[in-house]
């Protein structure tokens, strides 16, 4: 299900955890299994509960509570607009409603060319650079404006 090279990184990843302490690698597991695939099918997740000798329900339970996890395929950027107090009282619900008029998608939509996935999030931990946006879980944006999603848009095409 996982190719031999996912599984050698879930293998590092859990090394680093006391013997017969396998399910503690939950979070990276799903990650890799992710990175592999695109997104989480309950299939993967799954194999990965089982993988890590884990009730599948214990990583489904994982996998739906944050929000860094995909349960269905997403576009080649995801942008995840922090919309929690600070970033919502600093410009968050504007930058999103930019992007959603800019992107002609809504929350949880994805672009018709596949590009763009648009998803809100909670506190991503940089209330003094507000508004931000995660880029695919891993690239933050800060003092997002209109011109600077403009700036970061046409970086991403």
């Amino acid at each position: 299900m996982l190719t031999p090279e996912s599984l050698a990184r879930i293998d590092r990843e859990i090394a680093k955890y006391p013997e017969g302490q396998r399910q503690s690698a939950v979070m990276s597991a799903l990650a890799i299994a992710q990175e592999e695939k695109g997104f989480l099918a309950h299939e993967t997740i799954e194999y990965v509960a089982h993988y890590l000798g884990m009730k599948p329900i214990a990583a489904l339970e994982v996998a739906t509570f944050y929000n860094m996890y995909d349960l269905k395929p997403v576009g080649r950027h995801k942008l995840t607009v922090c919309t929690n107090l600070p970033c919502m009282l600093s410009g968050g619900v504007h930058a999103l409603e930019y992007l959603q008029e800019k992107l002609g998608i809504g929350l949880d939509e994805t672009t018709p060319d596949g590009k763009y996935t648009l998803k809100q999030g909670e506190c991503m931990g940089a209330c003094g650079d507000a508004p931000v946006l995660l880029v695919n879980n891993r690239r933050m944006c800060c003092k997002m404006t209109p011109e600077a999603i403009d700036a970061m848009l046409a970086e991403l095409t």
